[in-house]
């Protein structure tokens, strides 16, 4: 059994500039094919926009308010919110509220830099 709390994860930066601590990944436990972290966008801040090549994502909304971008449609996220971000789909995050937006997101593959393209 494997369990790892996310206060205990590393926090860094990703390549489209969100904080997040990586719960469970290929790199810190026995996964192969994907990985779940916690993200945290702070009060007017956004991400760069992105695509993925290969990996799907699954960004789930716990705390705060922002929008999504996701190709050319927008739409307001609040908690309780599941998104779903086939690969090769631009898209970008906005912390609209005035507290931190604070999100899971789910990496099928695992999340890793090289498959991160920066497209703005």
């Amino acid at each position: 059994m494997e369990i790892i709390n996310i206060n205990e994860a590393v926090s860094f930066v990703t390549k489209d500039g969100s904080l997040i601590r990586e719960v469970l990944s290929p790199r810190n436990s026995y996964l192969k094919n994907q990985s779940l972290a916690g993200a945290t966008l702070l009060p007017g801040r956004a991400t760069l926009e992105h695509y993925h090549l290969e990996s799907e994502e699954i960004y789930y909304i716990l705390q705060g308010q922002g929008q999504i971008r996701i190709e050319e449609e927008v739409r307001e996220i609040k908690p309780g919110d599941g998104i779903v971000i086939l690969p090769g789909k631009s898209h970008k995050v906005w912390n609209i509220g005035k507290e931190n937006l604070v999100f899971l997101c789910c990496c099928s593959p695992a999340y890793t830099d090289e498959d991160t393209i920066i497209t703005k």
